[in-house]
């Protein structure tokens, strides 16, 4: 009778139970309904669901406390990642509105998947046990293999989809074998344990050990496309429809940075100086490459999809300090990267024709003219990228950067601000075309200005605006939600 779940302890899973609920009614509606009808319906609630969730999440802030055996955790750091990915989602859903009607892909079982792959990344980043953080980990990448094959008539997206599975599962692989490694090491398969247990200075299999940590580095490293596990990225971003490259250069960045912080930050911390050095290599290595080739991209989701390898180089930079406390910039960078990423994403699907997965620089040329609020929007977000105030991109590379130089890491600050300097470029290159370069041909052509765009664009800007000049709130929260770590 001990081994039985009290009931009462569903009540803290409410956001996880309406998503899984709203997303088994989305899949029963695809199966029965099809339709440009059905499509905007589904939408809605998705939408509708989400919203829901978000209420009963943000309730949740300020508790701690462990559920259903260990296996769950309701506290800060947690509550802050599943707001995220709800404010994500809902972003994504109101894009995909018109979006995946106009390349005939929206259903029910589109709107399902959205909510399924945020319902893994949500049990990610609420666990401290490897088990549970598996099980969230493959309720993700399951439904991120089928979105990114949506466009089935699209070669480039069935080479996304079966890209990702086939390499994703390698990460999987070694991110399961480095967690069995780690147990075989040591006995134990929970993070708050291990950290009790390396304090105490227990006895345990040292190579064995440290190859279960490299694995487990090489599985995470995958999921935030860090070099060299980053090979998959462009392709990927490229195929899939433009809603899921948002999707995923977003929400999944997040559910695995918000996992790799939380088993590295509790259990790991003992051995930080060993694994610092290596991260180190790590964060320059994705900060050079993922910059430099974006100089010579001329595909905007591409250039967008190296722009995103960079970034995860940039949030490395505070990892490599091992401060719990100045963990809290990581989260604030993840924040504003997400709603700039979403918001140039946006961008690139209003400048899109249907049928037309590309995004060549030259259907950007003369936007500024053709389409000035749109070309504000893209300009707003690539600058936010590059860094330049009072924008949110800014601040975090401030807060960034100066957690290395609090940690007297001054070669890694300094290295990051020079490639802060060389992606401008490629950022205002795009900037370049929409102001500069006459539209030639098709790129002339009229652009998709549906409301919802419009509507996703402005909370984009409004946010990345109100983080960069009142960050203080957010930078509060981030150190709430970071004060689990102790």
């Amino acid at each position: 009778m001990d081994a039985l779940i009290p009931a009462s302890e569903f009540r803290w899973i409410v956001p996880e139970m309406i998503l899984t609920g709203f997303g088994l009614v989305l899949l029963i509606m695809g199966c029965l309904t099809r339709g440009p009808v059905a499509s905007k319906i589904s939408g809605v609630l998705c939408i509708a669901g989400s919203l829901f969730a978000l209420i009963f999440t943000v309730k949740m802030w300020g508790m701690n406390l462990d559920i259903f055996n260990q296996l769950y955790t309701i506290d800060n750091f947690g509550t802050f990642f599943k707001s995220l990915f709800l404010a994500i989602l809902i972003l994504v859903a109101l894009v995909s509105l018109r979006y995946a009607d106009r390349e005939e892909i929206g259903g029910g079982e589109y709107y399902a998947l959205l909510m399924f792959g945020v319902l893994g990344m949500m049990v990610m980043t609420s666990s401290h046990h490897f088990v549970t953080i598996f099980i969230g980990l493959e309720v993700m990448s399951l439904a991120i293999y089928v979105l990114c094959g949506l466009l089935r008539s699209e070669l480039a997206s069935v080479e996304a989809a079966l890209k990702y599975f086939l390499l994703g599962a390698f990460a999987t692989g070694f991110l399961l074998y480095g967690m069995s490694m780690i147990y075989g090491s040591t006995g134990l398969i929970d993070v708050v344990d291990l950290k009790k247990y390396f304090l105490m200075k227990q006895p345990f299999s040292a190579t064995m050990f440290i190859i279960g940590l490299g694995f487990l580095l090489v599985g995470f490293g995958f999921k935030i496309a860090s070099v060299p596990f980053h090979m998959w990225t462009p392709d990927v971003y490229q195929g899939a429809p433009t809603s899921i490259t948002a999707y995923m250069a977003t929400g999944v960045k997040a559910a695995a940075f918000g996992a790799l912080i939380r088993v590295f930050f509790t259990a790991f911390i003992p051995f930080q100086f060993g694994w610092s050095e290596i991260i180190w290599v790590l964060a320059v290595l994705t900060m050079t490459v993922g910059n430099i080739t974006a100089l010579v991209q001329r595909d905007v989701k591409r250039i967008l999809a190296y722009s995103s390898i960079a970034h995860a180089g940039y949030i490395l930079v505070a990892f490599i300090t091992g401060d719990r406390g100045e963990a809290s910039s990581m989260l604030y960078y993840l924040m504003a990267y997400s709603f700039m990423n979403i918001g140039a994403f946006t961008a690139v699907i209003v400048v899109q024709r249907k049928g037309d997965n590309t995004s060549d620089l030259d259907s950007f040329a003369g936007l500024g003219a053709r389409h000035p609020f749109i070309a504000l929007c893209m300009s707003v977000f690539l600058l936010s990228l590059a860094g330049v105030p009072p924008l949110a991109g800014f601040m975090g590379k401030f807060y960034v950067f100066s957690t290395a130089v609090k940690a007297q890491y001054y070669w890694l600050a300094i290295i990051g601000f020079l490639n802060s300097v060389v992606a401008a470029y490629y950022y205002l290159r795009v900037m370049m075309y929409m102001y500069f370069r006459e539209p030639i041909g098709e790129a002339a052509g009229a652009v998709d200005r549906a409301p919802q765009y419009g509507l996703v664009m402005l909370i984009c800007m409004w946010a990345l605006l109100h983080m960069g000049i009142f960050p203080r709130t957010f930078i509060v929260m981030a150190q709430k939600a970071v004060g689990i770590f102790g």
